[in-house]
Parts: C-alpha cells; sequence; structure tokens
C-alpha cells in the first residue's frame, strides 16, 4: 500500500508542480500572496532556502533569504520588461534539485556562496513570473503580495530547521527533508521535460 501511495503521489506531482502556468489572475497584492502557495515547486524552494539557511547559522540566516528575495524581485523587474531567459522551466526543476542536495548533503559553504547560489535560483523564479505580471500599478502589489509569502516561507523554512535543531532532533531529520525535496525536484523536472 505505501508503495502504491508513493506512486500516486510522484505521479501527480509534475501536474501539481508548476504555479506559473500564464493562467489566472496575477493583480493585486492578495493573488500575488497566495501564488507561491500554488505550486509545489514554489513551496519547496522558498522553504528549503529557509532549511539550507537555517543549516549555514550566523549571518546565513538572514543574508541567504534576503539575497533570494532582491534577485527574484530583480528577475520580476526583468520578466515584465519581456526579458527571457533560456530554459526556466528546466532550471526551476534543477534548482529544486539542487537546494535539496545543499540541504541533504549539509553542503557547509561560506554564507557568500550560499547567497550567489540562490540568487541563481531567485532569477528564475522572478523571471518566470515577472512575464505575468501586468504593467500597472495592480502588477506591483501582485509583485510586493508575492515577495511577502516569498518571505513567509523562507522563514517557515528557516523556523522548521532551527526548530529539529532546538528539538535535539538529529540533523539527519533536516538531511532527510532536503533529499525529499530533491526527489520531488526530480519528479518535478520528468514533468517538464
Amino acid at each position: 500500500m505505501p508503495r502504491m501511495l508513493l506512486a500516486a503521489v510522484i505521479a501527480l506531482i509534475p501536474s501539481l508542480a508548476f504555479a506559473h502556468t500564464g493562467v489566472g489572475d496575477t493583480t493585486g497584492f492578495v493573488h500575488g500572496f497566495s501564488h507561491p502557495f500554488g505550486g509545489l515547486d514554489h513551496v519547496l524552494t522558498m522553504v528549503a532556502v529557509g532549511l539550507f539557511a537555517a543549516q549555514l547559522g550566523g549571518r546565513a540566516l538572514w543574508l541567504v533569504p534576503l539575497s533570494f528575495v532582491a534577485v527574484m524581485a530583480l528577475g520580476g523587474a526583468l520578466g515584465a520588461t519581456g526579458a527571457k531567459l533560456p530554459l526556466v522551466e528546466i532550471g526551476i526543476g534543477l534548482s529544486v534539485i539542487a537546494l535539496g542536495l545543499a540541504i541533504a548533503l549539509e553542503l557547509g559553504v561560506p554564507t557568500f556562496a550560499a547567497m550567489g547560489f540562490v540568487a541563481c535560483v531567485a532569477l528564475l523564479h522572478g523571471q518566470a513570473h515577472g512575464t505575468e505580471m501586468p504593467e500597472t500599478i495592480s502588477g506591483l502589489a501582485y509583485g510586493a503580495g508575492f515577495i511577502s509569502a516569498t518571505a513567509l516561507l523562507h522563514a517557515a523554512g528557516i523556523g522548521l530547521g532551527m526548530t529539529i535543531g532546538f528539538a535535539g532532533a538529529s540533523h539527519r531529520v533536516v538531511q532527510a527533508g532536503g533529499g525529499t525535496i530533491a526527489l520531488a525536484g526530480v519528479a518535478i523536472l520528468g514533468g517538464v521535460l
């Protein structure tokens, strides 16, 4: 029975994975805020950035998520101007895998390197959504909502990572979470290819 359940979940992931399909409302703060919760790729990426930051600790707790949010906003602005990046959907799928592996392997990189890594991921996410935003004040409100939700999901990942640590749970729990994120990324990427 567990294998059948796992197979069903994996089969559904590609259809649930990408919230940036170009359909639906992209106006106003509320739509922007709710949008990141509508795609598995968003939720996994944003929470993974927080988990990665918590794993690194120190200044990375705020610098890594801050770099993500700043570069995502830049990517959104680029997308809104019509700038296109090649293979964005594939890059987003690969980014979920890479973030999951960074957590699973406890990649102890310097904060500056982690900031650069998540900035690359953020550029893809931002550009994908910037292309969908209207060029009006409503589009700016949408972007503000999207950024707010992203920061909230980062905070959830940080909180989760720190709670596991404070509860005395093994770091292996966080590593397992990273591995699960990476596997979900493989399923997301499979849905794109």
